[in-house]
């Protein structure tokens, strides 16, 4: 009876230029040696998978102190040539700043804009699908963009992180709208600065789930 294996892979959205970007890695080792994938690997017998989540992201792309939040667990018996595999997939939004550093077993860790993914290794085109489907269900009823906008943003920085995720321009008002009936963000007496008139300045609502 062949052994069943447990890896963990990891979905790191940013968002640059405007743009939701996702974080992979080359590949130097077989299988798919020399084509992106997302970071990951093999859990180890004496750790817990998100001690597993985390050591791969540190060691595959230098990436360390992530809030990593689990998405689903992905079992296709023929996902992996290299046997029966299980791979628990995580996910978390960071900011663009977020220094990459490729480890041993990758040639190159870098950004990649969703919607223009190259060819990945195993499932990983639909891991990232399913995460990117987890964070567009998600706009409504939690802070996506906490860990991408400062702790005071205006409306207008909301959107912008909103249009990156749905891949498309959303009308002002009706944004602003939906934003301010579900009370996901708080208005604060502070204002900043534009080119034109000062805009009014807000921060997370406390009561609002977190997506890291």
């Amino acid at each position: 009876m062949s052994r069943l294996l447990v890896t963990v892979d990891i979905v790191l959205f940013t968002i640059r230029e405007r743009v939701l970007h996702v974080l992979l890695i080359r590949r130097l080792a077989r299988p798919f040696e020399n084509r992106y994938a997302l970071p990951g690997g093999f859990v180890l017998e004496d750790e817990s998978l998100e001690a597993a989540a985390a050591r791969e992201l540190r060691e595959e792309a230098g990436v360390e102190k992530v809030y990593l939040e689990q998405l689903y667990s992905f079992g296709d018996p023929k996902r992996d040539p290299r046997g029966r595999v299980v791979t628990v997939a995580y996910y978390a939004l960071v900011s663009e700043t977020q220094p990459l550093r490729a480890g041993s077993d990758a040639s190159v860790a870098a950004w990649f804009p969703v919607a223009q993914l190259p060819t990945l290794a195993f499932d990983h085109r639909k891991i990232v699908e399913c995460a990117h489907q987890r964070i567009r269900n998600k706009l409504d009823y939690t802070n996506v963009g906490f860990e991408l906008l400062p702790e005071m943003f205006t409306l207008g920085d909301l959107q912008l992180v909103h249009e990156a995720i749905v891949g498309q321009a959303l009308d002002k008002r009706n944004f602003r709208r939906k934003i301010t009936q579900k009370a996901i963000v708080k208005p604060l007496k502070e204002w900043r600065k534009t080119g034109r008139k000062p805009a009014q300045l807000f921060r997370f609502s406390d009561e609002v789930g977190h997506i890291h």
